[in-house]
């Protein structure tokens, strides 16, 4: 009996049997159901809708173009030119009596409309509460009734190994649903967003897919789906998803404030390596070092200093210098975090309260006139000793000092006169008041030296 249902199932999964056979298949064998996740799905489904937007984004120019007096010149409008956008994408209901729907900040990134089907059809023209670019998340609302929501499950408590099933739009094709289980935890380092610790999972997660949901075979939401890793841009079994509680810590404060308020301690960190860990004494090799404390910042008011080893974080144990800065950064200023760390051979509790990162813009002439026209911010770096804090162009008017001697938006400057800066002090003093100044710049990928005089 064994061999023949066994034969029966090999000749059904080659497609052997005729239809009428494998129709008449039992519901049960030996008075047990066979397996199947269409009762959870048709629970779950409902609360996975596509997202379809259109914007306008304005067409790249020649930069000699910028200046006004070529476009004078050659009688060009002052309008720039603009095309169309469209994308496809997916979300998830996660409150039903709100409207509320979380997806991906690049599904809607720039969209001037944002359109949201439903699985029974109907069709919601939504609004944005808010997005965040640093985690890809964004949360949108629909003015609808009888929606369904997804029940939420702690991402926290995911193990490699567990089931899970993407369901999402993948190629505009239509609510699609696939299965796989979590294959790692806490990926980073994809430069999706600034802040990533996400699911790595085999589930095909195809382009549209993108703001669906992760749920467990509960159908409980468990991530956000939101990237491949592929060369040609298909599934080739590596998929990432935003856990579901970072998701929802960031949209508590997209629906609370309309963006996000973060943290900060004022430190640089590095993993914690076997042989830091000899260097330092230590019988750990979990842990993150901390390489630099910033003057005035809540790390130096609370006692932290440079070589201290981070554990733990309000009890929760940080392996990596990306997950401390996760968990820092997800926190809202002012409230108060508790740190474990290992100091001279010794474990201590640290209590200190995060604070806003300095945002204000920084003008270049005040820096140096060879700078006047360019704006910089603070940004942090991902360097092999870890994240650190540096100084990033974020404007540059056309015609400038700044730009005549070649700086672009987005360059982030390294050494000043072959001195390493980090911040306006250095920079300032790296300047000086020496006739040169050699900028060595990272420039999207590369790097490269600007000699200004």
């Amino acid at each position: 009996m064994l061999h023949i249902r066994h034969l029966l199932s090999v000749l059904l999964i080659a497609g052997l049997l005729p239809a009428q056979v494998a129709a008449s298949l039992p519901d049960a064998v030996d008075g047990e159901p066979l397996p199947s996740l269409a009762p959870m799905l048709e629970r779950t489904t409902p609360a996975v809708v596509n997202i379809a937007t259109s914007g306008r984004v304005q067409l790249r120019e020649n930069p000699l173009l910028d200046d006004p007096f070529f476009r004078r010149f050659f009688d060009l409008p002052d309008r720039p030119r603009e095309r169309r956008t469209q994308s496809l994408g997916s979300g998830v209901i996660v409150d039903a009596e709100e409207g509320l729907i979380l997806t991906n900040h690049h599904v809607i990134n720039r969209a001037d409309q944002i359109t949201v089907t439903l699985a029974d059809g109907r069709e919601f023209a939504a609004t944005l509460v808010g997005s965040d670019p640093e985690t890809d998340v964004a949360v949108i609302r629909i003015d609808g009734d009888d929606l369904n929501a997804l029940p939420l499950a702690d991402s926290d408590a995911l193990r490699v190994g567990d089931f899970v099933v993407a369901i999402g739009n993948p190629f505009g094709l239509g609510q699609t649903v696939t299965s796989g289980i979590v294959s790692a935890l806490g990926r980073s380092g994809l430069r999706i967003g600034g802040y990533e610790d996400f699911i790595q999972t085999d589930a095909s997660i195809n382009p549209g897919n993108s703001g669906g949901a992760l749920v467990n075979l509960r159908g409980e939401l468990v991530g956000i789906n939101t990237a491949i890793l592929s060369p040609a841009g298909g599934n080739i079994g590596i998929g990432f998803a935003i856990p579901s509680n970072m998701a929802m810590a960031i949209m508590e404060q997209l629906v609370e404030h309309g963006d996000v308020s973060r943290g900060q301690l004022g430190v640089s960190v590095q993993d914690l390596t076997p042989a830091l860990a000899e260097a330092f004494g230590l019988d750990t090799r979990s842990g993150v070092v901390i390489t630099q404390v910033a003057p005035d910042s809540p790390a130096e008011k609370a006692g932290l200093r440079t070589g201290d080893v981070v554990l733990r974080v309000d009890g929760r144990p940080v392996r990596h210098a990306t997950e401390l800065r996760n968990r820092i950064g997800l926190l809202r200023v002012g409230e108060t975090v508790e740190l474990e760390i290992r100091r001279n051979g010794r474990t201590v509790s640290v209590r200190a309260t995060v604070d806003a990162p300095e945002t204000a813009r920084i003008d270049g002439s005040g820096l140096t006139p060879r700078l006047a026209g360019a704006w910089f911010g603070r940004t942090e770096l991902q360097t092999p000793q870890g994240r650190q804090q540096r100084l990033q162009v974020e404007d540059v008017e056309p015609g400038s000092a700044a730009a005549r001697a070649g700086l672009r938006p987005g360059d982030i400057i390294l050494s000043v006169n072959r001195q390493n800066v980090h911040t306006v002090e250095e920079f300032r003093r790296a300047a000086g008041d020496q006739r040169e100044l050699l900028l060595h710049i990272q420039r999207g990928t590369g790097a490269m030296f600007l000699l200004l005089r």
